[in-house]
């Protein structure tokens, strides 16, 4: 007689890995090397959501951030358009605005350092500050470095690659079909949370690909979406699917207890739900779609926060969360945006906290990779991915 546990036959459509699948080498969470070619080839080459668009309304307007090792500025040119440059100088290559936000003074960016003058349009040199321009030295030679830019949906995306077109089609690993009735143009950033976690930013996207630490790991969460108390993201991750696909109880069908209507303290949406959105769209409860390697977006029936990671090094990721609302909301003073922002920021600092114990033990000597169980078929996904981008 075998010792292998008894497995029902899974029924069709059934979300499974269906072997023990190997995952990444452990030391690719921590090996600096391997580090250098993920920023080198992931980091620069896949679409980054940095802010949004309203936030540099104003022409002349700009901001600068850090993109894993590099430092881009990002600027409303004079012709309404967005551009977004390498943040250094030409000449010695000096960074070019230090500030984290400002407006400049005129159409040219000007070097604080020997006062190089480009052209914010289109990043050509306008001027140098020597008394003459040396034999072999043309100005059409030294324009800034472009960075790659797109608006989508009141959201500001960069990539690196230059040359890169702005598909949402394809940027996209989990697409944002369900986010169509959202008013994610007119939403107003509401609260912006900040915290540095000490793991590879690997980790945080295979610890929020999978719920089997859901029930352990977020008690507040599973009791507010009955699903993730059965360790799975969706009614298809067990093998007897179908014997509950008529059940009304969100345990089988999803979407969050009943009388809830949103990701908050108390489930409560305070009579604010977004008038746009459809019965489907509210019975769902919440929705996501991501774009590896930087960002993810969960829409909520009176929310939508987008959350972004910048790798600071192998074991540490920065993880920049943004609440938005649409107008009205914010201006109901009986709102109470607290609720909301407390319960998502009690999740991440729960996953947060996870992250870091699973980093700590990537260490282990003898630890060279662990394995993916059944339910971990979008990790696979993940890696798998992974793998590609960086060759």
């Amino acid at each position: 007689m075998s010792d292998q546990p008894s497995r029902m036959p899974a029924a069709s459509g059934h979300n499974a890995l269906q072997r023990a699948e190997p995952t990444l080498p452990a030391d690719w969470y921590f090996d600096p090397e391997i580090h250098r070619r993920e920023i080198e080839t992931v980091w620069r080459r896949n679409w980054l959501y940095v802010c949004r668009s309203s936030e540099l309304a104003d022409p002349l307007s700009y901001r600068t951030f850090e993109l894993g090792d590099q430092n881009i500025v990002l600027l409303r040119a004079g012709d309404g358009d967005l551009r977004a440059y390498h943040n250094a100088c030409r000449h010695r290559g000096s960074i070019l605005c230090p500030e984290k936000s400002g407006r400049l003074k005129s159409k040219l960016i000007t070097c604080p350092y020997h006062q190089w003058s480009y052209a914010c349009d289109d990043g050509r040199l306008a001027s140098t500050t020597s008394f003459a321009e040396p034999d072999g030295f043309d100005k059409a030679d030294y324009p800034l470095f472009p960075v790659s830019v797109a608006e989508w949906r009141g959201c500001v995306l960069v990539n690196l690659d230059a040359k890169a077109v702005w598909d949402p089609e394809t940027a996209f690993q989990r697409p944002p079909d369900n986010f169509v009735n959202f008013p994610l143009e007119d939403m107003i950033v509401g609260h912006t949370w900040q915290k540095v976690m000490a793991c590879n930013w690997k980790t945080f996207w295979e610890n929020f690909n999978e719920c089997l630490h859901c029930p352990a790991v977020h008690p507040e969460l599973s009791e507010l979406v009955p699903l993730f108390s059965r360790r799975i993201i969706n009614t298809k991750d067990v093998p007897d699917w179908p014997e509950h696909a008529d059940k009304s109880d969100p345990k089988y069908r999803g979407g969050l207890r009943a009388g809830a209507e949103t990701w908050s303290s108390d489930g409560d949406a305070q009579g604010r739900t977004i008038a746009s959105l459809t019965a489907e769209d509210l019975a769902r409860g919440h929705t996501y779609a991501s774009a590896w390697p930087g960002f993810f977006l969960g829409g909520y029936p009176d929310h939508v926060r987008i959350v972004r990671l910048n790798p600071l090094g192998p074991e540490k990721t920065e993880l920049i969360a943004e609440w938005l609302f649409p107008p009205e909301t914010l201006a109901d003073t009986a709102y109470d945006m607290s609720k909301v922002v407390d319960f998502g920021v009690l999740v991440m600092e729960q996953d947060a906290g996870a992250c870091e114990l699973n980093q700590r033990g990537l260490h282990a000597a003898p630890f060279d990779q662990g394995v993916l169980m059944p339910e971990e078929y979008l990790l696979k996904r993940f890696q798998d991915w992974l793998r590609g981008e960086i060759g």
